[in-house]
């Protein structure tokens, strides 16, 4: 998926979410993967507790009837491609603190 599209979703969206437990009314859930879990198979719960869109990876969990599953490559690259598209797109000034 081109990132000015799912830029575009992600306007439509309350806010992010990579947690199935915590899935606030009209958010965007992303689909992570670890070692141990595979959030991809939480993704229609999220939409069935609020969530707006689900992000998710892996074809197996895909439902081409349901527009609201977005589907790319890889998640996390995803959301990294979408937080430095909307740090693009703000006026405000980023900075970075480290200690």
């Amino acid at each position: 998926m081109d990132t000015d599209i799912l830029y575009r979703r992600f306007k439509e969206c309350s806010g992010v979410t990579t947690d199935s437990r915590h899935c606030p009314e009209g958010s965007l859930f992303v689909a992570l993967r670890g070692a141990t879990f595979n959030g991809n198979r939480f993704a229609a719960q999220a939409l069935r507790q609020g969530c707006r869109y689900a992000l998710i990876d892996d074809p197996a969990y895909a439902d081409p009837t349901d527009d609201r599953l977005l589907q790319v490559d890889d998640c996390l690259v995803a959301l990294q491609q979408l937080a430095r598209h909307r740090r693009r797109n703000l006026s405000a000034t980023v900075i970075g603190i480290t200690g």
